[in-house]
């Protein structure tokens, strides 16, 4: 029996967040079992820990279809699910996963993950994109680029909020751009006031959309900084609304030339949910 703790990471005021499964040192299973313990769990990734000589934890994700290298919600997640067995006694940590070695840093109730320093990749046209989505939705005036702070994603700024929750996607359409430029997915946000609102489409990776992207905003932040001068220490970017679940990403960006980003962090609230046990003989789950 396989114990999968859940927790919600990025959660907006206590509630909404993205949920993300917490496998603890289950040393014993292969990538196919991961796949399948991800697929029975049923959210977009699933976070497995085991020990490391190289960090304080090691942790892989995995989708129903893939691993991935890196997941920010999932990380939240975990560390949601260690302070909830009370298994921190420290303010920061190491973690180990195949994007490199990452701090994690404890904040009374926000636990903020480091990102490796966006990488900026091809600029995509309008036209290549625009098939992606049922209407004319994509301000033209922003380029559409591909970033990466640990995954590569397609960020695509959208004419307004209305707009952004109005937009229906082409998932087949989407995949089929995801395998060309080889990114997880695309990131589509807007300003509204003070606000940048953000929707999350993975359908290549079977999540078609996600209340929740840590990886995905700490790239968006980075291209605010660097590329579009909206120069800040702290973006808050806010997701989820259309799956009912509203989240809050925060960003924080230190710089200390005022222009190169040398450190970059996202993080937010997490809260345990539930525990669930996995018969992987069975193929079945309790809770």
């Amino acid at each position: 029996m396989i114990k999968v703790y859940v927790a919600s990471a990025f959660c907006k005021d206590e509630t909404g967040g993205n949920k993300a499964g917490v496998v603890l040192y289950e040393n014993g299973l292969t990538n196919d079992e991961k796949k399948k313990i991800a697929k029975i769990v049923g959210y977009a990734e699933t976070a497995f820990v085991t020990e490391t000589p190289e960090a304080d934890f090691k942790i892989e994700y995995f989708t129903p279809a893939e691993e991935v290298p890196l997941c920010g919600h999932a990380t939240i997640a975990t560390f949601g699910v260690l302070k909830y067995l009370n298994n921190l006694d420290k303010d920061s940590y190491t973690i180990e996963t195949k994007s490199g070695i990452l701090n994690i840093n404890l904040k009374e109730n926000q636990i903020f993950m480091e990102q490796n320093i966006p990488v900026f990749y091809e600029e995509l046209s309008y036209k290549e994109i625009k098939n992606s989505f049922d209407i004319d939705c994509i301000n033209k005036n922003i380029p559409i680029q591909i970033v990466s702070t640990g995954l590569k994603d397609i960020l695509i700024p959208i004419k307004n909020e209305e707009v952004l929750w109005q937009l229906k996607p082409n998932f087949e359409y989407i995949t089929e751009i995801s395998k060309k430029y080889n990114v997880v997915g695309m990131h589509l946000y807007t300003f509204s006031n003070d606000k940048v609102m953000c929707r999350n489409f993975a359908p290549l990776y079977d999540v078609n959309e996600e209340s929740a992207t840590g990886t995905s905003n700490c790239a968006l932040a980075g291209l605010l900084f660097k590329k579009l001068n909206i120069k800040k220490d702290i973006y808050s970017f806010e997701q989820g609304y259309s799956l009912k679940a509203p989240s809050q990403i925060i960003v924080k960006v230190i710089s200390y030339d005022k222009e190169n980003i040398d450190k970059i962090f996202v993080g937010g609230n997490s809260k345990f949910l539930k525990i669930m046990d996995i018969n992987l003989s069975e193929n079945n789950n309790s809770k």
